[in-house]
């Protein structure tokens, strides 16, 4: 007999929200997207309205229903973008503040000063994590110290803080559930990821009430049921994960030594590890990489901060594209990158180099070079950065995947997954749906619900569409690879 429920992904990210229908056969049967405003009240800060998400959240669910024809879905499954905080009022559920984003960069010196008081190796023996603004904890207490009245009422247990999947959490239930999942707790600098749970000693670091700290839980399980009035009637919330971790479950990387990168604002790249989280010396991080039946799998994660919002800045910054589909044409145009390389370090450099002063450059220009030069120079470079996590993460005993599974938005683009084969040396495989983010949400809930009988089943819908094998010879790969290092040590030696 024909399984005919659905499950509803919410996609929560950076810039924008979705909501995608999925049938039992893991196809998208309706999408609802809706962007929304960045905020960038002083240099290197980066802030969202959450009762912006909240409402785009609400909306997009609702319309994807409907575009589907108004059967509510069996589960729900979320997925956000990580490390981004939101501290909000119990009693009415609003927030005191912006949510500040993951890209933010205030802290930098808080972190500094942790670091240089001799906490960094405790923090990421712990952890999996380094002292970097990048992650929650000095979020939170940048709020707590500057919202006003903010420590006294966390104090009183006035005020709950969550990343984004857990305030979506508690809206959707009427405030009835303060939780969060193992993946999106291991990115907020609290979380001891070997033990599982909220660690005192961080708490006590960061000056964090552990009042404040949603429950954690396993990504599949129920997590609560929408308020009825939100779509008609209470639909319970099954699967939860933040985006990379999803992104992962998505492309069924359930074996030790499967890896996955995403490509979207920033990359990001997770190789499984199995049951033993990675201690790093070069500077990766250790992550869960899901938790099912109380049992945690870890993974090994390089960020990269800018690849598509490279592409982004050829467009709105520098106005050389209209449409970042135009980029691989542009590429394709030029016989080679002309000695062009850009360091897209818009925001400092994240793995496997994390230095917050390194600055972009695009260096080799002479009067031969051309837009196109400099938009292939952009793609080149995600290239080379996805080479610079690979090597670390064979250097820290983590292995070389065989293929490299990516999605996200850039992964449309036929050349760049072309030179990415190039660059690693191995196949690149590309998804039927690029949107695995989505998908790994789904997947979570409808395990949950019942609807996919575990993860070999789940695996087995994570269908490969396209594999790009490496052409390159060694001598060119060499060479451009020479060419990027000498411009990437004058990005850190700016920096």
């Amino acid at each position: 007999m024909t399984d005919t429920r659905t499950v509803l992904a919410i996609d929560q990210g950076t810039t924008s929200t979705r909501a995608i229908l999925f049938d039992a056969g893991a196809r998208a049967l309706a999408t609802a997207q809706r962007e929304f405003a960045q905020h960038y009240p002083e240099s290197g800060w980066v802030e969202h309205d959450a009762e912006d998400i909240w409402r785009d959240t609400l909306a997009v669910t609702r319309e994807a229903i409907a575009g589907a024809g108004g059967a509510l879905p069996a589960a729900i499954g979320i997925t956000n973008q990580r490390e981004t905080v939101v501290l909000w009022d119990r009693a009415t559920g609003r927030p005191l503040h912006n949510a500040i984003v993951w890209q933010d960069r205030r802290t930098a010196d808080a972190c500094a000063a942790l670091r240089a008081a001799g906490h960094e190796p405790m923090v990421t023996a712990r952890t999996g994590l380094l002292l970097d603004p990048y992650f929650s904890a000095t979020k939170l207490g940048w709020l707590l110290d500057h919202v006003p009245g903010a420590r006294a009422r966390a104090g009183r247990g006035e005020l709950a803080f969550g990343t984004i999947d857990s305030f979506l959490l508690w809206r959707m239930t009427g405030g009835r559930v303060h939780a969060t999942d193992a993946t999106n707790a291991s990115r907020t600098l609290l979380f001891d990821i070997h033990r599982q749970r909220w660690c005192p000693d961080l708490l006590a670091l960061f000056d964090i009430l552990a009042a404040l700290l949603p429950e954690v839980r396993d990504n599949a399980g129920h997590f609560g049921d929408t308020t009825a009035d939100l779509l008609g009637a209470p639909v319970p919330i099954t699967g939860m994960a933040g985006d990379q971790q999803a992104a992962l479950i998505g492309q069924g990387c359930f074996a030790a030594g499967t890896a996955k990168a995403t490509y979207g604002t920033g990359c990001f790249m997770l190789l499984n590890t199995g049951d033993s989280a990675v201690t790093s010396a070069n500077r990766l991080l250790a992550t869960t990489a899901y938790r099912l039946d109380g049992r945690a799998t870890y993974a090994v994660e390089g960020s990269i901060f800018v690849a598509g919002a490279a592409v982004k800045w050829l467009r709105d910054g520098l106005g050389l594209i209209t449409h970042a589909s135009q980029t691989n044409d542009m590429a394709t145009r030029v016989a080679d990158n002309g000695g062009v390389y850009m360091v897209p370090a818009f925001t400092g450099l994240g793995a496997p180099h994390w230095d917050a002063g390194a600055r972009g450059l695009i260096s080799g220009l002479t009067l031969g070079s051309s837009a196109a030069h400099v938009a292939r120079a952009a793609l080149e470079s995600v290239g080379y950065q996805t080479l610079d996590l690979i090597d670390a993460m064979a250097r820290d005993g983590a292995g070389r995947p065989d293929a490299l599974r990516v999605d996200g938005g850039m992964t449309a683009n036929d050349w760049l997954c072309q030179f990415l084969a190039d660059m690693l040396r191995v196949p690149v495989e590309r998804p039927a749906h690029l949107e695995t983010t989505a998908l790994g949400a789904a997947f979570l809930a409808g395990m949950s619900a019942g609807i996919w009988k575990g993860v070999e089943a789940v695996a087995a819908l994570a269908t490969r569409m396209d594999s790009f094998t490496p052409r390159m010879t060694d001598g060119e790969r060499d060479g451009l690879i020479a060419g990027w290092r000498d411009a990437l040590a004058r990005a850190l030696l700016r920096g």
